[in-house]
């Protein structure tokens, strides 16, 4: 049996471990590359869990890059197996979650760039369109948000129902649309403005209105609002 303890955190001394002085000084106190050995746990023969996590980080260059990762492409790093690479992406999962949480808390949306900035970190790395219904209260507050459906490349296909389901079980009182263009450009197609319409159609039969539909791509976004599409206000 081969020795653990070679190559694991059990080798630094004890007061320099990165658990321990967790524990002592709390998370800000620990470098990146420390943080991330406490999540890998231990390294290889040739290469020592430090050592591996700084290899991780130069490969990908940042944190959002290593976000972006795939399994495959962090099982591409020396020393890193599949079991680490999925422990590696739940650990980005569960922060974004995190993030978006604490952004929805009492997040009020008056202005399609609130919108936008409430979804973009969300939508900027997904490469098939999903459409995402954001649920307000009477003031405007998020009370939360749903995606209501993924779709291809360059098409997704919705109907009324899965949009005002939520909507009706959350009691929202109005709702935003907004989906992606994976290609990075958020003008709207012929269909988009179809949706949109039949959307609004479907929102004065279930007396909930649509506040707007948001087109987002690299870094912009497109507000059907802004730009002369008819909304009704109830």
């Amino acid at each position: 049996m081969r020795n653990e303890t070679s190559y694991t955190l059990l080798k630094i001394p004890e007061e320099e471990r990165p658990r321990e002085r967790l524990l002592r000084h709390g998370a800000e106190s620990l470098s990146l590359t420390e943080l991330m050995a406490i999540l890998l746990g231990s390294g290889t023969k040739a290469m020592p869990v430090m050592r591996l996590a700084q290899e991780i980080l130069a490969k990908f260059g940042s944190l959002d890059q290593l976000a972006e990762a795939t399994v495959a492409e962090l099982c591409q790093v020396k020393g890193i197996g599949k079991a680490k690479a999925i422990q590696l992406k739940a650990c980005f999962g569960i922060a974004a979650r995190v993030s978006r949480q604490k952004v929805g808390l009492r997040y009020k949306i008056d202005q399609p760039v609130h919108a936008f900035n409430f979804l973009k970190e969300e939508l900027a790395r997904e490469k098939r369109e999903v459409f995402i219904a954001i649920l307000q209260d009477n003031k405007n507050y998020v009370i939360c948000h749903q995606i209501i459906a993924i779709g291809t490349l360059s098409k997704v296909l919705i109907h009324p129902r899965e949009v005002f389901y939520p909507a009706v079980r959350h009691k929202a009182a109005s709702l935003i649309l907004a989906h992606n263009h994976p290609s990075g450009d958020p003008s709207p197609s012929a269909h988009d403005y179809e949706l949109t319409r039949s959307l609004i159609e479907a929102s004065t039969m279930m007396g909930i209105p649509i506040n707007d539909h948001l087109i987002i791509g690299e870094n912009t976004y497109f507000s059907m609002r802004q730009n002369g599409f008819n909304f009704i206000k109830f």
